[in-house]
């Protein structure tokens, strides 16, 4: 199953483990996709002389990954191709003490503090971009603690639990039982979720203040190239972050990067953190900021996991996420027919009529992507025209499949209590209200500034947005913003990075002039 080029990279890769792995295989005779399975761990197996397979008669598909012989709690209850590939190799590697996509000594130890027994279900899909991500990371929280166990299952060889279970977006994590989490997810979220939910043993965590000349709150472009400039300039720099690429790792494409043709929001990404750290920078990943103090001569801010940090200056730069349209019935329907990412959910909806709601650029790449799995979309826009880009639209009418209403107005989700099953809509100009029967929404109406942390120290327009002036200051001196966060019109990649740039060398200039 694996190609020869493939299985000497993995031998590579392998070279270095310690300890011996077993594949501890449960499998049907008859399961359809039996001997895929023992295929493709066979061929990893072939890799190392510290990896076997044991194959036993089950009445499913699944197999676990013993360590010395001793169970792990890592399982993967469907065969992890495609993407999941990555996550198959990367639990022997953490397993092993080899692996590189722990978090720091901070968070782990929140981890290891988690109070047990934890037993977690992650439902995902092959095709899925941001399954990888969730998968990978409570498999490394079952490595640190070993009250949690971690159960990777692919739903298109189980769909009688997915259709038990209700489930309509991936990846759905459950926690002894009960839904944790749908959907895209960080380290910290799925993080902060479990210590709500199973609370955690205060006297394993202690907590530290640190020092910097700057702190850069944010680890997108714009925050990106604040603390590389920072860094250059010989200033003790922090970034704290959720992770480095922020938004950008949404992006599939990338073609307007200057002097770039053509890269990916994941390459963008590695990129941008190989680059942060050719600098002595700290980065402080899978956090956030809760707490913002001000006091003489300095910034105290207070992360997520209990850290207090302190600087006379603060580059924000935290970007923006995904609106919702904030109307009665979507926060009860998101993942169970509100969905906010087409290229992950939209596999569920193969056949299916599906809604788009926004004409702007994503909304139509969108529902043109759509328009190649399900049966119908409906596109409505709220204002009187499409906003997207002449090519994109010129796409869109030649797609049979695909309607336009604009000057439609979302008023509420309505579904049975399992999902979504109807939109009420208004025409803006008629005034008439309608019920739109539909399987599944896509909401794609732009971005929503990342400030509520910061609005109360710093002045924020109607939108969210920290206004700023040329020079990326605030109305607080030692406080700049940067990039999507701000008020800066046109938000692109390429100005946040020139915007990351300049907030860092007017914070430099300020300190210099004895401003901060």
């Amino acid at each position: 199953m694996l190609d020869s080029a493939l299985k000497e990279q993995l031998k590579g890769v392998f070279a270095g483990l310690e300890a011996e792995f077993t594949f501890n295989i449960s499998v049907s005779a008859n399961h359809e996709s039996r001997t895929e399975l023992l295929e493709l761990l066979g061929d990893v197996a072939d890799c190392s002389d510290h990896i076997t397979c044991q194959v036993n008669e089950g009445d499913s598909l699944l197999f676990t990954l013993l360590k010395n012989g001793v169970q792990t709690g890592i399982t993967f209850r469907g065969i992890p191709n495609g993407h999941e590939f990555t996550s198959l190799l990367l639990a022997i590697l953490n397993l092993d003490g080899k692996g590189k996509n722990f978090p720091d000594e901070a968070i782990c130890n929140r981890v290891k503090a988690l109070k047990g027994p934890i037993r977690l279900i992650t439902y995902v899909s092959l095709t899925c971009t941001n399954c990888p991500d969730i998968v990978q990371a409570l498999n490394a929280m079952a490595v640190l603690n070993p009250s949690i166990t971690h159960e990777m299952v692919d739903g298109a060889l189980y769909q009688d639990e997915v259709d038990a279970l209700k489930i309509q977006g991936v990846p759905s994590v459950f926690a002894d039982g009960k839904l944790l989490h749908v959907g895209r997810g960080e380290f910290s979220e799925l993080l902060a979720k479990l210590e709500e939910q199973y609370g955690v043993d205060e006297s394993l965590l202690s907590s530290e203040e640190k020092a910097y000349d700057v702190i850069v709150v944010g680890g997108g472009p714009a925050g990106v190239s604040a603390a590389i400039y920072s860094a250059r300039k010989g200033l003790k720099v922090a970034v704290v972050a959720e992770r480095v690429g922020g938004q950008v790792k949404e992006t599939v494409g990338i073609e307007n990067l200057i002097s770039i043709t053509e890269t990916t929001g994941n390459e963008l990404a590695n990129n941008l953190k190989t680059h942060l750290l050719h600098y002595p920078v700290d980065l402080l990943e899978q956090r956030r900021i809760e707490h913002l103090e001000m006091e003489v001569d300095r910034k105290v801010l207070t992360t997520s996991v209990g850290e207090k940090l302190t600087a006379p200056a603060i580059i924000i730069a935290t970007g923006a996420n995904w609106r919702k349209l904030n109307v009665p019935g979507e926060s009860d329907y998101i993942g169970r027919g509100v969905a906010f990412c087409p290229h992950c959910d939209g596999p569920f909806y193969k056949g299916k009529h599906v809604a788009v709601v926004g004409g702007g650029n994503s909304g139509i790449e969108a529902a043109i992507d759509l328009a190649g799995i399900c049966s119908k979309v409906t596109v409505f826009e709220f204002m009187d025209e499409l906003k997207a880009d002449k090519v994109l639209q010129e796409k869109l009418q030649t797609l049979p499949n695909i309607e336009v209403f604009v000057n439609s107005q979302t008023l509420e989700v309505i579904g049975n209590g399992d999902k979504l099953t109807e939109l009420r809509m208004k025409d803006r100009k008629t005034e008439e209200e309608r019920l739109v029967e539909l399987d599944g929404v896509f909401v794609q109406i732009g971005l929503s500034a990342n400030s509520a942390v910061f609005r109360d120290a710093v002045d924020t327009n109607r939108a969210g947005e920290i206004v700023i002036d040329e020079h990326c200051r605030t109305n607080v001196p030692g406080i700049y913003a940067a990039g999507d966060v701000s008020t800066v019109p046109y938000k692109q990649i390429v100005i946040s990075m020139g915007e990351g740039a300049k907030a860092a060398l007017s914070a430099f200039d300020d300190r210099v002039r004895g401003v901060i």
